[in-house]
Order: structure tokens, then sequence, then C-alpha cells
């Protein structure tokens, strides 16, 4: 075992709790609402930024008036999106941690590692996900930051920042990150981590992964045991 480990930064959706689709199509639905219809296939790659940035880019590729594009009208879609994500998991009897996140917490927890989950989704939805999950309440994990909780969300290192300087960690090398997107894995080596570990449970295929050079790529939760046992 790594007795330097610290703190595991997981990122939600994807990667420790279940996505079956809904984000995606909640984003897709605001867009439509606003006139934009937008394939799946491109909001997937998008999945791991702060909303406000993904709704931005599908903008700038959509809308071929770029003085509408504002600030105030990206909130407004961003708002939209919130609402339908705040009812779905307000409502779902499908909210569910993913295949062995809740034992790897277990383990972390026994050897004194603090656990941190990190999000492109913004508090208003991350709440009602971790309140249902009871992860927060029950001492499962430590901290929680969602993207409008920093100045920038992923891939930009800030929400990991602010989890170490919560544990009092100064040295990113005591930190690991795991996520499912593009972003996650850049999230981790710009914010200097050991190890950003990519998740293939998410977004992402292996294939799909491998080109942003996470130090591993993982099928299962379960083998990030075997990497801090190494």
């Amino acid at each position: 075992m790594n007795n330097n480990i610290k703190l595991v930064v997981f990122d939600i959706a994807g990667t420790t709790v279940k996505d079956h689709g809904e984000i995606a199509i909640a984003f897709k639905t605001a867009m439509k609402e606003k006139g934009y219809e937008v394939p799946v296939e491109k909001i997937n790659p998008l999945m791991g930024y702060k909303k406000p940035e993904a709704i931005k880019m599908m903008l700038d590729e959509y809308e071929t008036d770029a003085t509408k594009v504002t600030d105030d009208y990206i909130n407004d879609i961003h708002e939209r999106f919130i609402e339908l994500m705040v009812e779905y998991y307000r409502t779902t009897d499908q909210l569910q941690a993913l295949p062995h996140a809740e034992n790897v917490f277990a383990y972390l927890k026994q050897r004194g590692i603090k656990i941190g989950l990190d999000t492109g989704f913004s508090n208003h939805i991350t709440d009602i996900i971790i309140e249902r999950l009871g992860w927060l309440k029950n001492g499962i994990i430590d901290y929680v930051v969602s993207s409008n909780q920093v100045a920038a969300g992923r891939p930009q290192p800030f929400m990991i920042q602010k989890m170490m300087q919560a544990a009092g960690i100064d040295d990113s090398k005591q930190v690991v990150k795991l996520g499912d997107t593009e972003v996650d894995i850049n999230e981790g080596k710009n914010a200097g981590c050991l190890y950003s570990i990519a998740v293939t449970t998410g977004a992402f295929t292996r294939e799909a992964l491998m080109p942003y050079n996470p130090d591993f790529i993982i099928d299962d939760l379960n083998e990030l045991v075997e990497i801090l046992e190494q």
C-alpha cells in the first residue's frame, strides 16, 4: 500500500454513480427547446465539463449569429438543464452507486485516506444526488465540490485544490484522481496528482480515453485497490 496517499478524488456521474444516459438527454432537451438539434454523440464527450462551458461550446458550433451567444443566453439554457436534472434525480428510482464504489470508499476510509467527489454539475444537482445516496451525511465520503463553487471547472485543477486545502494537504503527489472523461484526466494532470486514472464505466470507451494518456485505465473501481496496493 502506498502510505503517502492522503486523498482520492472521484468524479460522480459515470464514475461512482450510474449514468443511464439521462445527463445527455437533459442537455439535448435544453438545447432543443432553443431550436438546436444536437446529437447525443456530440454531447457525450462534453459531459465532464462545467455545463455552461459545454453549452457555449455547442452554441459556438450551432448558432450562426454570434451576437446571440451571451452569458444571459447561456445561463438561460443552463437553468433549464438544471431544472431537468433536478427533477430527474429527485424522482428517479434508478439512482445508484456504480458496482464496488462503496466498497472502495470503505477500503480507503479504513486506511485513513480522505475521499472527495467533484463534478461538472452545479451544486443544485450534486446536493440532491449526494443527499439521496447519504454519502456525506453518513460519513461515507469527506468532501464534495461542484463546478460552480470554484473559479473554473475541469480541466482546471481548482476543485481538487479546494479539497486539498480542506484536508490540509500541500503535496499534490499525495492525491489520486479518477474519472470517466478527457477533462477528468487532464484535471488530475493539471493538479499534479500522483495518478490520473481513467474509468470506462461512463462517457468514454477505453479507446477514446487512451489518447489523453491517463496513468491507468480501469474497467471497475475495484482495480483502484490493486493499483494502490502495488
